[in-house]
């Protein structure tokens, strides 16, 4: 389970970040679950976090950072000794960024209930640090601590990690430890890599969505999961009753939903004639069930984008409804949607701790803050107020601005010609 993530120096994220699961000390919560830890301590986790801000004020940045701490993890090893310097997306609106090294770190719990925090810092052609830290007893205790700028780079205090000589010996500077530990199944360090193999999931609405319709299909061909695919195709009130999916051998599934026609009988309908969101939706069901059904932290950029504000919903509620989420899964997402801010009937689908907004400054840089920091009144209008500019995190734009802009510009030019 994510209880934080931070980062600095990754895209528009120049000055370090935070996201946090975490529900502050001094708040209560009626959606967080109650983790115990290995220390007999327990820390209130949220099932979800929101991101909401203006367009182009970072939301999606956050979710890339997240994807690319996982990449990092698992393919400095075995694909960056190709490269000619480490893959980084250092904060381009600032000179002295290119020489800064940029920095991630996550603050997570295992299944074993003991805490972990994993970081590191790269720069252009090595690794300049990288740390491990568990909590098994409450109290830190550090595994690893590297450091570019020693002699020996390479520091395991208390001697707690097996193979150490080997490890920092075959250790490149350009990879990082845990991914070297990891190519041999270290049996200590491999769960922590196991974690981020298995975590930050990466749904983007533009990339891989017939990838994704192919998994949902493939999952319908499964018994255990054709019965809740389809209950989730007809809670979203398309007017589907059922799908019929076809597999031929070294071929992409053929699915064809069935629709309600005349007399109610089920009529199937070819796939390209589906509407855009009902195949984004279908695309979006396999990955949802199998981050519930293995407790994982799913990411998700701009949930709303090609989703009915009632399919959004729908995904929100599914990881925060405890019968539907029972082992502990997990999801970030962006949306432009102020809808999700507030229910039909008045209610908060999501707790101001639970929403977090993304602003820039006058330099480029972004901003990331929980609403729960603006101290909102316990019965105010959370989108009324997100729409008013109360939190700020939305655009800066006047009524008309864009259309007087426009005029002016057409004037211009007619006044050249």
């Amino acid at each position: 389970m994510l209880l934080s993530f931070r980062a600095a120096n990754v895209r528009s994220l120049r000055d370090e970040q935070e996201l946090s699961f975490v529900v502050p000390a001094d708040e209560t919560s009626d959606v967080a679950r109650a983790v115990e830890l290995s220390d007999g301590s327990t820390v209130a986790v949220y099932p979800l976090v929101g991101i909401f801000g203006a367009n182009a004020s970072g939301k999606s940045n956050v979710i890339a950072a997240l994807r690319m701490m996982r990449e990092a993890v698992l393919g400095s090893y075995a694909q960056w000794t190709s490269r000619q310097s480490i893959p980084r997306d250092e904060f381009s609106l600032d000179v002295k960024s290119a020489t800064e090294t940029t920095f991630y770190e996550a603050d997570f719990v295992l299944a074993d209930r003991v805490r972990w925090t994993y970081g590191f810092e790269l720069g252009d052609q090595r690794v300049e640090a990288e740390w491990l830290h568990a909590y098994p007893k409450g109290r830190r205790q550090v595994w690893l601590d590297r450091d570019a700028k020693r002699a020996e780079p390479f520091g395991f205090p208390g001697e707690r990690v097996q193979d150490r000589a080997r490890l920092a010996k075959s250790t490149r500077q350009d990879a990082l430890l845990l991914s070297r530990a990891a190519n041999d199944n270290h049996p200590q360090l491999t769960p922590i890599y196991e974690w981020f193999k298995l975590n930050l999931w990466d749904i983007n609405p533009e990339v891989e969505r017939l990838e994704r319709e192919g998994y949902t299909a493939g999952r319908f061909l499964d018994e255990r999961y054709r019965e809740r695919i389809e209950g989730l195709l007809r809670v979203a009130d398309l007017g589907i009753s059922g799908a019929e999916v076809e597999q031929r051998l070294g071929e992409r599934p053929i699915v064809r939903l069935l629709h309600q026609g005349e007399g109610g009988e089920p009529v199937p309908m070819d796939w390209q004639r589906e509407s855009f969101g009902t195949r984004s939706w279908f695309a979006l069901i396999g990955p949802l069930l199998r981050a519930l059904d293995d407790g994982a932290v799913l990411l998700i950029d701009e949930l709303d984008a090609s989703l009915h504000p009632r399919f959004a919903a729908e995904v929100v509620r599914l990881f925060q409804a405890p019968w539907s989420n029972t082992r502990g899964a997990q999801l970030v997402f962006t949306s432009h949607d102020p809808s999700l801010l507030r229910s039909p009937r008045g209610g908060r689908p999501l707790e101001p701790g639970q929403i977090w907004l993304t602003q820039k400054d006058d330099t480029g840089a972004t901003d990331l803050y929980p609403l729960s920091d603006v101290g909102p009144g316990t019965e105010e209008d959370l989108m009324d107020s997100y729409l008013a500019g109360s939190f700020g995190a939305v655009p800066r734009v006047t009524e008309g601005q864009i259309g007087r802009r426009v005029l002016s510009a057409r004037a211009r030019e007619t006044g050249r010609d």
